[in-house]
């Protein structure tokens, strides 16, 4: 093949691939005046040109569609799923055949006059195709994800006399189409149009991609931008899903790889492009496909991963974020300042051709020049008096801010920073619990995004469509965010503006699609009330779930039933309506009739047949059905959850396990599951496991003093004191000191002794000043414990809460050294045991004469070390009232014990 068409071929793949981006700086016209309008590469370039005036329908119904799928209007096919299913086998034979090559020859379809292609023109059949294929996937984009919402044909194939058949695009081919999506049991949300469209764009892709192999070359061409394409149509597809797709996931992580292969460097942008790239392309390219998959990575939870991506689409770009704080003003009526979270970036732009990189860094203040966007909201909602960006002091305590302030006003950010931005607002919403914290964490992001002068459209929902939800979580700013929404559900359904700036940066940030987005403005309204308006909404996009519960809450169950009856009579086969039935009549027969129509298939009906099992109480049913529908979809985190809970109480704890075990792994953040881990753990000995789980699962519940009880004893069991105590601690706090585990500080105080125990040359022998080692001074690691024990012993005894802690709190004292606070200590405990049910009741006696024993040894240690005999005479006196009043016990060990410590005292006293 000639190297210019070669160069042909790769200015089609950047020239579809800048449709997505940022327009071109100067329009290119790759076809010469000479080429004749019959020629291959006169049509590659007017399907292309299509797609950049955003005109995907024209695209589509170009004179090129007929030189791939030669002699397809011929073919007969009725309003029935087996005639799609036939037709579109057709499809992908004939876009096959129009770019095989056998046996190193090639063979060409007779596409003009007859006559065998040359082979050269294999370059340009594959740019055709890939056309064709990227214009059918970015109509579909523009009617479901960024609008306008323009009239399409339902049938993607625009052939010579085929105008007339254009309603049969709809119908049960429709019907087909969309069940081609569904994969694993999960449903399509909501009501999509012209479904037939993303069919048709992956047969084109895939047979791409098959011709071409791994490395997507093909007769020595490389088209390496079908892997991104194709990346971009799969997370598309799992957009439109209500569950995630694990087979998705898998075949994302192929087409990830490959892009990033091919465009997550400078090095290999510029071999691709040497000599068709603008300046400061190249480094867009590379963070753009750095972002995308950063964002399918955080869609499927991989909220590490995604990070790591979005850094590096950050350092592709020049951009370095972070958050700081300035003073400032939240509300109209504040008197006093605030510090206020803003938004700093240093950005660094480099230069692919001519002339040294630039260097520059500029703080980003949310008070810098609005966008025209929020200017338009601030007016609109006058009403409330929350800021929509902080005003902030324009001296903030030194002159350095008043430079950075003026440096901020002229600072203009490209669009792949602000998508990097957004990205990063969601990674902090993703990596954090979900709580109020989090929402002005993003804040920052979302100001930033709006003190910009002007932001592509779909970016600037995206930041919009982030306020909304950050503020429908306030008070006072609630209703504001309700209006906000119906605003950004009208712009994006309106006709303006066209979709060439809406396509822009549409694949860099997540924003939902255009159903997704009207049920979210569903839910909404319910939030706030509006159930009424909320109805026409689900209705018009065939949510029957959301409809449901409307219904519910209006307590109108029997219109509920109404409706789905009524859309049964018409779709008698969709199993969704039949599990829709079963929810709102608790029948379980609905459900088995969704399982005959699905073939099986249904995992929505065996989700709802293993929870009705589970209330009835037949678990081991309830387990096995849940098995049968996680084998289906494994992305499901509440699935594995329901499933390890019927494991549990079907006493299969190895199930069990693994099914908590699988459910942290979909979704990390589900401090349930880590406590049924550790839980479980526990009950088999697995004392580091547990341990393990148990630390992850307080991350998400740290008021559960249950939790802290639990996480003592396993970190005791592996010989984390120092977990222990702390862990003992939290308990007795959030317990309000009522939950003692006494047995559990007996063996605290055990090991402790024994630590103290331990030479200090043998463990941490510590040097003075002069450099000298003092062997006999007690390890570090002791005084550490000593200090958190008496801590723990001495919150309770000041709560009074147990009188059994006294000979806890005695020991403590003699391992401090101090006898006479351990003499006291035990007193006070041998005191608590006296009363007059000491000698008819024999355990409380045995209590008694065990902490008398301790108390007289104690007392006897004092006269050793004091030489004096006071003690002595106290221990006397007090065993042998202990062993005249005991006389009932006389038979037991320990009255026998106290006899032998008041004869060996006697002695010592008898001693001159």
């Amino acid at each position: 093949m000639a190297r210019a068409d070669v160069e042909f071929l790769r200015s089609v793949e950047l020239r579809l691939l800048r449709c997505t981006f940022s327009p071109p700086a100067q329009s290119i016209a790759p076809s010469t005046p000479d080429d004749p309008p019959s020629s291959l590469r006169f049509a590659v370039d007017s399907v292309v040109g299509a797609i950049e005036r955003g005109k995907y329908a024209e695209a589509l119904s170009s004179d090129a569609v007929p030189l791939v799928f030669r002699s397809l209007e011929s073919l007969e096919f009725a309003d029935s799923s087996e005639s799609a299913e036939r037709f579109y086998r057709e499809v992908e034979k004939r876009a096959a055949e129009f770019v095989r090559v056998s046996d190193g020859r090639n063979f060409w379809l007779d596409c003009l006059d007859g006559d065998e292609e040359s082979e050269e023109d294999i370059g340009y059949k594959i740019a055709l195709v890939l056309s064709l294929g990227v214009a059918a996937f970015l109509g579909f984009v523009q009617r479901n994800l960024t609008g306008p919402i323009e009239d399409y044909c339902p049938f993607p194939l625009y052939m010579p006399g085929w105008s007339e058949r254009k309603g049969e695009g709809d119908g049960q081919w429709g019907v087909w189409a969309r069940n081609q999506l569904m994969l694993e049991g999960s449903d399509v949300l909501g009501k999509l149009s012209i479904v037939q469209y993303i069919i048709y764009a992956r047969i084109l892709l895939n047979n791409l991609k098959s011709t071409h192999g791994d490395g997507f070359s093909f007769h020595r061409i490389e088209v390496a931008s079908v892997s991104w394409w194709l990346c971009r149509l799969t997370f598309v597809q799992q957009k439109i899903l209500d569950n995630l797709s694990s087979s998705l996931y898998t075949s994302l992580q192929d087409l990830m790889s490959n892009t990033l292969r091919q465009f997550g460097s400078l090095d290999c942008i510029s071999l691709y492009w040497p000599s068709q790239l603008y300046e400061k392309e190249a480094s867009t390219i590379v963070s753009m496909a750095h972002l995308e998959v950063g964002i399918i990575e955080q869609a499927y939870g991989r909220v590490d991963s995604s990070g790591l991506h979005f850094n590096d689409a950050e350092r592709a770009c020049g951009l370095h974020l972070s958050v700081t704080g300035v003073l400032g003003f939240r509300t109209i009526h504040q008197v006093d300042a605030k510090s206020q979270l803003v938004l700093v970036a240093e950005t660094e732009v480099k230069g692919i051709k001519g002339g040294l990189p630039q260097t520059s860094e500029f703080p980003i203040k949310s008070s810098a020049e609005p966008n025209h966007e929020a200017s338009q909201f601030s007016a609109d909602y006058h009403d409330c008096d929350i800021l929509m960006t902080p005003r902030l002091l324009e001296n903030n305590g030194d002159a350095k801010a008043n430079e950075s302030s003026k440096l901020s006003d002229h600072l203009v950010l490209t669009e792949a920073q602000k998508a990097i931005v957004l990205a990063q607002c969601l990674h902090i919403k993703k990596k954090n619990p979900d709580n109020e914290l989090s929402g002005w964490e993003m804040a920052p992001f979302i100001e930033a995004i709006d003190s910009q002068k002007h932001t592509y459209f779909i970016i600037q929902c995206l930041c919009d469509l982030l306020r909304v939800r950050w503020e429908s979580t306030r008070g006072r700013t609630k209703q504001r965010a309700l209006l906000m929404m119906e605003k950004l559900v009208g712009r994006v359904c309106g006709p303006s503006p066209y979709a060439t700036e809406r396509i822009r940066f549409s694949f860099s940030v997540y924003v939902p699609t255009i159903p997704a987005l009207r049920k979210e403005y569903g839910m909404l309204l319910v939030s706030n009330g509006l159930i009424g308006e909320a109805l026409r909404t689900f209705e018009e996009l065939e949510l029957w779930d959301d409809l449901i519960h409307c219904y519910r809450l209006l307590e109108k169950k029997s219109a509920a039933v109404d409706l789905i009856r009524a859309r049964l009579a018409v779709t008698p086969d969709d199993p969704r309506l039949w599990c829709s039935l079963g929810d709102v009549a608790n029948d379980d027969a609905h459900y088995h009739k969704a399982l005959e129509v699905s073939n099986n298939r249904s995992v929505r009906a065996k989700r709802s047949l293993a929870r009705s099992a589970y209330n009835r109480g037949d678990f081991e049913t309830s387990k096995i059905l849940w098995e049968s529908a996680m084998a289906i979809n494994s992305l499901f985190p509440d699935g594995w959850f329901a499933l390890g809970a019927a494991a549990l109480k079907a006493r299969d704890l190895d199930k069990a396990v693994d099914a908590f075990t699988r459910a942290v792994q979909v979704d990390p953040d589900n401090g349930e599951a880590w406590n049924n881990i550790a839980c479980l753990h526990k009950m088999k000995k697995r004392s580091k496991e547990s341990f393990v789980a148990f630390k992850e699962a307080l991350k998400f519940r740290r008021n559960s003093w249950q939790l802290w009880e639990n996480y003592s004893h396993v970190a005791f069991d592996i010989g984390n004191i120092a977990q222990a105590l702390e862990a003992t601690k939290m308990a007795l706090d959030l317990s309000d000191n009522k939950r003692v585990d006494l047995e559990l500080l007996e063996k605290i105080v055990q090991s402790v002794e024994e630590i103290s125990s331990v030479p200090g040359d043998n463990l941490d022998i510590r040097a003075d000043e002069s450099g000298s080692r003092k062997g006999n001074e007690r390890p570090r690691e002791a005084e550490f414990l000593i200090g958190m024990l008496g801590n723990v012993l001495q919150q309770i005894i000041k709560k009074g809460v147990s009188n059994n802690v006294w000979g806890l709190y005695a020991r403590w004292h003699k391992i401090k050294g101090d006898l006479p606070m351990c003499a006291e200590a035990f007193l006070k405990q041998v005191r608590s045991y006296q009363g007059s049910d000491l000698w008819r009741d024999r355990d409380r006696f045995r209590k008694f004469a065990a902490a008398s024993l301790q108390l007289c040894r104690v007392y006897m240690e004092i006269a050793s070390s004091t030489g004096q005999r006071r003690e002595l005479f106290t221990a006397e006196m007090h065993l042998k009232n202990a062993v005249k009043q005991g006389i009932d016990f006389a038979e037991t060990k320990e009255f026998k014990d106290l006899e032998t410590c008041l004869q060996e005292i006697r002695s010592r006293i008898a001693e001159p």
